[in-house]
């Protein structure tokens, strides 16, 4: 039985003591074989000891009568202790935080996150069911992942058989990374992704320049009779989506219209005709 690769998430259960006796194991060897990865674990711990050291010592102060009337005390248990705003603030804190740098850390994500959303209610790209809506939320995980130079992805191109096999696990349905070396782009690795109704996929590639691609893979598209090929210029993204039964396909960038076609036909005829 294959094990499953060490993601980021194992990472974050492991700081905050929520990983099985196996999985700790598991993780522990990971950490030991990855010096890099060791010290970000010990980077998120202090992290959360700073914050603690911030928050901890107002947590029991009084709710002040100003916040009263919004915060107002729920009945709980005898004996049990009732949080006010302060226990409010400080919990909101530390979960944001504890857990590391997460994606809405990075400042250009969240720019970039947000010009994707203004972009689409100008669009009127609305819901998560549509090819639109489909392919828009493709552009903001492009946005969001693909600037991001130290983890770009969750499972590396290194370990791509169990990527490939993981994705499809969690998914429900086989998974396929195209292989994209002669168009002059290498796999860089994936992750799993929330998507409308279940998961999505999205796959990484890379060219020489540091150019970078994103395949942004559904399978909760049934009742899209959309199938034809689409194209969508989402801010600085382009995105060429497509739907093939209940799977439904975006690669997104920043390149040509042009080039970005030539690529998606690729792409498309690959996952067609799997060799």
């Amino acid at each position: 039985m294959k094990r499953e690769p060490i993601s980021e998430a194992d990472l974050h259960a492991y700081v905050d003591g929520q990983l099985s006796a196996v999985r700790l194991a598991e993780v522990e060897n990971y950490l030991q074989a990855n010096p890099a990865e060791q010290e970000k674990v010990s980077a998120w711990r202090r992290q959360n000891i700073d914050l603690h050291a911030l928050f901890d010592a107002v947590v029991d102060e009084p709710v002040p009568t100003r916040l009263s009337s919004i915060f107002t005390p729920i009945a709980v248990a005898a004996n049990q202790p009732v949080w006010g705003w302060r226990h409010l603030v400080a919990g909101i804190a530390i979960a944001f935080f504890s857990a590391g740098s997460g994606w809405w850390l990075h400042a250009h994500s969240d720019a970039s996150v947000m010009l994707a959303q203004t972009n689409a209610q100008k669009n009127g790209i609305n819901g998560t069911h549509s090819a639109a809506g489909f392919a828009h939320q493709a552009a903001v995980a492009h946005l969001v992942y693909s600037p991001d130079a130290r983890r770009p992805v969750e499972v590396g191109a290194e370990q791509e058989e169990q990527l490939v096999a993981w994705l499809s696990r969690r998914m429900g349905s086989p998974m396929r990374a195209p292989k994209l070396g002669k168009l002059s782009y290498e796999l860089v690795g994936g992750r799993l992704l929330p998507g409308g109704t279940g998961p999505v996929a999205q796959f990484m590639y890379q060219d020489a320049t540091g150019q970078r691609l994103t395949l942004y893979v559904s399978n909760d598209q049934v009742q899209n009779k959309d199938t034809g090929f689409k194209f969508l210029q989402d801010g600085k993204v382009n995105v060429f989506y497509w739907v093939d039964g209940k799977f439904g396909y975006a690669l997104s960038g920043s390149i040509s219209k042009a080039e970005l076609a030539r690529i998606s036909n690729a792409v498309y005829e690959q996952l067609e005709n799997p060799s």
